[in-house]
């Protein structure tokens, strides 16, 4: 066959496959409304309009808002990804009893206060490398549109006003529990709900609360005051994406009262409103019980990734399924950052070799050819990647398997090129190592794992976080490391491996390459000798304030 006709004949095949694969992997997501998964269709072919409930900002922020974040954060990469122009609307609740609270005991404003922590929330999630969203509303700069629609649910009989205080009445909304499936004897006042004996039904809850003296306030048709808890993200998800968008997403805590009550406003202001997708993420625990800042049981981002990695966090959070409940661990911590530095020093090697060989590269435009164990690995790779993903982001199945036999692949390919090789067989190597690192980097940019620095920086920060963990500086190993060298050259090799134990201990693995020896972090092994974890490996002190 003429070698043109072919090559046009293996693009068809090839596009024909990718149509193929666009059909088999249909997008489902977990519907908390329907408690079911369901096929993804936007509302607006190749738009996806998502809001997703964001922190009340008075404090640094905790491991349980990481976790909500980077959950939505692939989500919003994936869609993306996926080709759909994704308009991400992410609030800041910056009015609020809490923060009014904490304003009082510092002295300061209140909404000052919130900024200061807003800025501060927005650092960790950078940290995290969570993408910016397209708009980050907060209360105060939306009090116009909060105050329109209690006037709207108002209007229409679901609102009423007691001496300045406005209340949604939860009788006249008869689908009131349809997304937590709660009843309304379950809304108790006292618990969720502010106990007020001129309520008409003790479930009723706040659109409007009357100001107070040392509180922020308002002008409003029903006199001074400030938003109740609940309203706001009704006003604001309208505002910006109208009443009808695709996903709604937050914490698994906000099913009820606060998303139920999002519905019930949300449906009094406009009939029309619609939800096409109720999406929340699962919590994280402490001793198996949920962390939160009420209960002082929580650790911020801040007090993690002092000492560990960003990175090493934002894969510990998305290597468990984002609806399952996620257990705070020392020693998955441990596995996280061992993790991702395997996979950053597999790639800076195999950046650092292809860089080398880059003369050796043909530059003819021709598609690379690659091995039979290539093709097949980057077959895998792909197939598993949109299978796990396309299925309700199945993340915690992604980086295993496929995944790390490609890693396995590459550092297999980097051996083989140290050795002697015909010009063919040596060309077949780089561009297949060339080929998967694509393919990985793919993969990591959808998760939202590839570093923002070189593999070498990110792989230098890796290894400071394990020193300030095993409480040393790098002077201290190399100071061990050249101890060592002593006793192994005295054939005191009993010492030389206890010395290497005792580091391993630490979080500090020895490796002799050669006559050389160099280090890098581990996974701390409490030996049998009586060798404890040193202080770095103790869980980070509760804050002061919870």
């Amino acid at each position: 066959m003429d070698p043109s006709k072919q090559e046009t004949n293996q693009k068809k095949a090839s596009k024909t496959m990718a149509k193929k694969e666009t059909q088999e992997f249909q997008f489902v997501v977990y519907n908390t409304m329907t408690q079911q998964k369901e096929v993804f269709k936007p509302k607006t072919p190749g738009k996806v309009c998502m809001y997703v409930c964001g922190v009340t900002a008075y404090d640094f922020s905790h491991l349980g808002h990481a976790r909500a974040a980077v959950s939505f954060d692939v989500l919003y990469r994936y869609l993306k990804h996926l080709g759909y122009e994704v308009t991400y609307v992410r609030n800041f609740t910056d009015v609020d009893d809490k923060i009014i609270r904490r304003a009082n005991e510092t002295g300061e404003d209140p909404i000052s206060l919130s900024d200061r922590y807003c800025k501060e929330y927005n650092i960790d999630m950078s940290d995290l490398q969570c993408l910016s969203p397209t708009h980050e509303p907060r209360v105060s700069d939306h009090m116009e549109q909060i105050k329109d629609m209690i006037t709207e649910i108002i209007n229409k009989d679901f609102g009423y006003v007691v001496d300045g205080d406005v209340f949604f009445a939860v009788d006249k909304f008869p689908n009131y529990g349809k997304l937590s499936g709660q009843k309304l004897e379950n809304n108790r006042a006292g618990e969720r709900v502010a106990v007020d004996s001129r309520k008409r039904n003790p479930s009723d809850f706040a659109l409007w609360k009357a100001a107070k003296p040392g509180e922020p306030s308002w002008d409003s048709p029903w006199g001074p005051g400030r938003p109740g808890w609940h309203i706001e993200c009704s006003a604001m998800s309208a505002h910006y994406l109208s009443f009808k968008f695709d996903i709604h997403g937050g914490g698994l805590d906000l099913i009820f009262p606060h998303h139920e009550n999002e519905i019930a406003q949300s449906c009094a202001a406009c009939e029309e409103s619609d939800v096409s997708y109720w999406m929340h993420n699962g919590h994280v625990t402490n001793n198996n019980e949920k962390m939160s800042k009420s209960l002082g049981n929580f650790f911020t981002i801040r007090q993690i990734t002092e000492r560990y990695h960003p990175l090493a966090l934002r894969y510990f959070l998305i290597n468990a399924h984002y609806r399952s409940p996620l257990n705070y661990s020392i020693v998955q911590l441990e596995g996280a950052s061992d993790a991702v530095f395997y996979i950053y020093q597999t790639l800076k090697d195999c950046q650092d070799a292809l860089l080398q060989l880059q003369e050796e590269m043909p530059n003819d435009g021709k598609p690379a050819r690659i091995s039979p164990d290539a093709k097949e690995c980057i077959s895998k790779l792909r197939n598993e990647f949109q299978v796990k993903m396309s299925d309700d982001l199945s993340t915690s199945l992604i980086l295993t398997g496929a995944f790390l036999e490609a890693l396995k692949l590459v550092n297999n390919l980097l051996t083989m090129l140290k050795k002697k090789q015909q010009k063919q067989q040596r060309l077949l190597v780089i561009q297949s190592l060339k080929e998967i690192e694509k393919e990985v980097t793919k993969i990591l940019d959808v998760l939202g794992l590839q570093p923002p620095c070189s593999y070498n920086e990110v792989l230098l920060q890796l290894k400071e976080k394990a020193l300030t963990r095993a409480g040393l500086v790098e002077d201290d190993v190399i100071r061990l490391i050249n101890q060592r060298a002593e006793v192994r050259r005295n054939k005191d090799f009993l010492k030389s491996d206890q010395m290497r134990a005792h580091l391993q201990a630490k979080g500090i693995a020895l490796m002799d390459v050669g006559t050389e020896t160099i280090w890098r972090p581990c996974v701390p092994v409490q030996q049998e000798s009586g060798i404890v974890p040193s202080e770095g490996q103790k869980v980070p002190p509760k804050p002061e304030t919870a």
